[in-house]
């Protein structure tokens, strides 16, 4: 990438952003920290959201010698602070001196997004902070990597994806199992007709404990806790309400995703679409667990394709195809069983549908930025899987199904269902 293509981008940045005056922060270090990586052929980055799932994302980039780590940003201190030293230390040890001071450490993302020298930001916070973090950062010019499910609702998913539009933002939603050999041929077989006319789905995603009423615990010292709830209604603090952990922590709860749905939901249900080829469309009815007999969740498509949650003949897969000559069953580290045997290993000829093929999906991000080309998983694709979560929460919580018009974005006759596309947001926290 040119000099010339960099500084034009960060005049950019500083023309598009809202913020009247810039300031200016270092960012020339020893070129022994990048190798021979010009510093303006680097993607300089703010992270947000030290939790958990950023230790992975976060190591990744500062692996990167493409790649330039600014800024980081929490809301607990603790976290912050070792972020911070994570990031100096790492790229300390490549200098001759042993010293790297520059990277700064915020509890607000605001002062990372107005930072015209920063290319790029990185998201890894609860599923409520998606859409005002995504759109500031938009707005200010930066490219967007953001957690799966892009939103908490479906009017944040329907800005978001029209402010990239018109922003010409690179998004990447963290679906990274787009980004999977096994899931991308599985998908390639059900598009190329292999196994037939696809009719029913099952796919596995678990369960998380009920919401509960938890007593009030002392908020700890060094963790903003009402920036923590940002837009949401405010409860009393509890630390398994702010946990991120695998097992549920603040997942459990409705107030800050759509539970399961919104967690595995967003993964399966993205690789569902994409084998369909609905990327820009989606179902037609949601059915919740329970109504009228009922026994598993199911939406529904406008061909009659079912797509059931959590049915136990799965075939030991994550997601399983069954289709009038065939199955193709699924699951990460690259498993794949299908019926016939044979169609795992037969390779695509060259008038075949050939899916768009990433084999790492922060590195299809990185390289998106670079050409400005569209990533494997853009704003559009993740706002109509993030629907997907969303309308099955939904249906769940209103205990009836719900008709959806994937083309128009309504829900058909049910008033009450509509108040949910969006939720209110406790001030000050609009968006």
């Amino acid at each position: 990438m040119s000099k010339k293509y960099f500084l034009s981008r960060r005049d950019f940045l500083r023309g598009a952003s809202a913020i009247g005056a810039t300031v200016a922060y270092p960012t020339i270090v020893p070129s022994t920290v990048f190798g021979a990586t010009a510093p303006s052929n680097r993607i300089t980055m703010g992270m947000v959201g030290m939790g958990l799932q950023m230790g992975w994302h976060l190591r990744g980039m500062l692996e990167r010698k493409e790649v330039q780590v600014l800024a980081v940003c929490d809301v607990d201190q603790n976290k912050l602070h070792d972020a911070k030293n994570r990031v100096e230390s790492t790229y300390a040890d490549q200098t001759t001196s042993g010293i790297y001071k520059d990277c700064e450490a915020y509890i607000e993302y605001e002062k990372i997004c107005e930072r015209s020298d920063i290319d790029a930001v990185f998201i890894c916070t609860p599923d409520h902070w998606h859409a005002p973090i995504s759109s500031a950062a938009i707005k200010t010019g930066k490219d967007v990597f953001c957690q799966k499910p892009m939103t908490l609702t479906i009017r944040e998913g329907r800005m978001m994806s029209d402010a990239c539009k018109q922003y010409g933002t690179i998004f990447q939603v963290g679906s990274q199992q787009r980004s999977n050999w096994a899931f991308r041929k599985a998908c390639e077989i059900v598009r190329n007709g292999w196994i037939g006319k696809v009719h029913t789905i099952y796919t596995r995603l678990g369960q998380f404990a009920p919401p509960t009423t938890l007593p009030e615990q002392p908020i700890p010292r060094g963790f903003d806790y009402d920036r923590w709830l940002g837009p949401t209604p405010w409860y009393p603090y509890n630390s398994e309400r702010v946990k991120g952990d695998f097992g549920g922590g603040w997942r459990r709860f409705w107030e800050y995703g759509s539970r399961k749905n919104g967690d595995w939901g967003a993964h399966h249900f993205d690789i569902i679409q994409w084998a369909l080829g609905k990327d820009d469309s989606g179902p037609v009815k949601f059915i919740p667990k329970g109504w009228k007999d009922t026994e598993y969740q199911t939406h529904i498509y406008a061909d009659g394709t079912k797509v059931l949650r959590d049915h136990p003949d799965t075939g030991g897969h994550m997601i399983r195809f069954i289709g009038t000559e065939g199955e193709v069953m699924v699951s990460r580290n690259n498993r794949i069983d299908t019926k016939p045997q044979e169609l795992a290993q037969t390779p695509l000829k060259p008038n075949d549908i050939h899916l768009y093929e990433s084999r790492n999906h922060d590195s299809n991000w990185l390289e998106c930025i670079r050409t400005r080309k569209k990533t494997i998983c853009d704003a559009e694709i993740g706002h109509r899987t993030a629907t997907i979560c969303q309308l099955n929460a939904i249906a769940e919580r209103l205990g009836r199904p719900i008709e959806w018009n994937p083309v128009e974005e309504k829900i058909l006759n049910d008033p009450a269902a509509e108040r949910w596309y969006d939720r209110p947001r406790r001030a000050p926290y609009v968006l």
